[in-house]
């Protein structure tokens, strides 16, 4: 399986139809292979943890979604509903909203509600899995800042590891590495390709804040 991204040769063709495509690729591949830059596909039980992971996401995205919405709303009557987590944000922002505007929220409310408890109830399952699928879960949790979400979707994201031949690699895989323009002598300095798995980069990133934050713990790294 050939990596797109890699083969601009032929989404950037002026000429590009299936016929010619396919011709591209067989000339690319009978030169060397390895110019496809191709694709390890994950194993069936890393593909069905990482639909539960993504579902998950899609709720908490939803979640948030509703939580702006109702403070944008809140905010129009010179109201400001106060900081909350996410798990706390009924219990403690509810009661500042006034009595004669709680009917018409107690929809956004009651559905927020809702996908907390599918939330909660994801949450157990990734638990579940990963306690009784993949062991290597439990060595990564050790490491401050990292949970069992993050733990298990670098783990499945990763899928087999003996395919790296340096741990160093698996920064790249994940494309967390400066992009590369050097020509006639410059080498700018540039951002990071972002072209890898962009939810467990996401994750790394939340637990690298954790880690550095100022409630993070005492650590060499810190």
């Amino acid at each position: 399986m050939a990596n797109p991204r890699q083969l601009q040769l032929i989404s950037a063709n002026y000429h590009k139809n299936d016929s010619n495509d396919a011709k591209i690729l067989a000339k690319l591949a009978r030169v060397d292979v390895s110019v496809l830059s191709p694709l390890q596909h994950r194993g069936e039980k890393e593909q069905t943890t990482l639909l539960s992971i993504r579902a998950r996401a899609q709720l908490v995205k939803t979640r948030v979604a509703l939580m702006h919405s109702l403070r944008g709303m809140i905010k129009s009557y010179g109201v400001r509903l106060p900081h909350a987590t996410s798990d706390q944000f009924l219990q403690r922002c509810k009661g500042s909203v006034p009595e004669e505007l709680l009917p018409h929220l107690e929809g956004i409310f009651t559905i927020i509600q809702f996908l907390t408890q599918l939330i909660d109830n994801y949450d157990e399952l990734i638990e579940k899995i990963a306690a009784e699928q993949h062991p290597a879960v439990q060595g990564f949790k050790t490491v401050p800042g990292v949970g069992a979400l993050t733990a298990l979707t670098f783990v499945t994201t990763i899928a087999d590891p003996g395919r790296f031949v340096k741990s160093r690699a698996v920064g790249a895989f994940v494309d967390l590495r400066p992009r590369q323009q050097l020509s006639g002598g410059q080498n700018p300095q540039l951002g990071i390709t972002k072209a890898g798995d962009v939810y467990l980069r996401k994750l790394l990133v939340q637990s690298a804040h954790c880690l550095l934050g100022t409630h993070g713990q005492d650590t060499a790294l810190k």
